[in-house]
């Protein structure tokens, strides 16, 4: 494993990260230490540029819509085209407390009726005017786009939880444009040999029942 010089997440060569991730499931795949995750957006210059040299999101950032976080890189290139999107030109790697993630997990539901995790229709519908979380699981991508088998998770943020989010629960907030532009010609060019992401795992979750209900495919071994 080691560090690329222009980005302080740790990276490495694409072929070596896909050895360590499972090909099927779902899983949370995360880059992460003992007290913080690493979580990406993309935004358009003015929001990205605030948050940069604020520390937090303002300015022109809404607090009165869903906001949707990805722990995984390379879901984010997918949804961003490596940062060729217009409104999602700037990448940014944002590091929020651990404990907050855990947080948005327990609290996440479906953005859709799952019967095995809901009795009713009803009751899923309740779940989700009270929570301020939404759950989505959304195929994952090889770095070229092509859909995997393994299922790549996302989370929507709204209300009081998007407001803690944007201003309290925030590390650090990395610009990781000049990596995903640095990388992009390898993408375009199928080399993957000399592809660079950040280096990512399965994410841990301590408690069995919230594990459960967000339909993961393994529990690893808490860490």
């Amino acid at each position: 494993m080691q560090a690329r010089s222009n980005v302080k997440l740790w990276a490495e060569n694409y072929s070596t990260s896909i050895l360590r991730l499972p090909k099927t499931g779902r899983h949370i795949i995360a880059q992460y230490d003992e007290t913080s995750v690493v979580v990406y957006q993309a935004y358009r210059p003015a929001i990205a540029h605030f948050a940069l040299e604020h520390g937090y999101f303002g300015g022109e950032f809404s607090l009165n819509r869903m906001s949707w976080i990805k722990p995984n890189f390379l879901w984010m290139m997918y949804r961003s085209g490596w940062g060729t999107k217009v409104g999602q030109e700037v990448i940014l790697a944002i590091r929020i407390k651990r404990s907050a993630f855990d947080t948005l997990l327990a609290e996440a539901v479906h953005s859709s009726f799952v019967p095995e995790v809901y009795s009713s229709e009803a009751e899923w519908k309740q779940a989700v005017a009270q929570s301020s979380v939404r759950l989505q699981w959304d195929p994952d991508h090889h770095p070229s786009g092509a859909k995997l088998e393994r299922r790549a998770i996302q989370l929507g943020l709204r209300g009081e939880v998007l407001d803690q989010y944007a201003r309290d629960w925030i590390v650090s907030i990395e610009d990781m444009s000049p990596f995903v532009r640095e990388q992009y010609p390898f993408v375009q060019a199928g080399n993957w040999a000399q592809l660079s992401v950040p280096s990512e795992v399965v994410y841990p979750l301590a408690d069995l029942e919230v594990a459960k209900r967000l339909q993961l495919s393994t529990v690893e071994a808490i860490v």
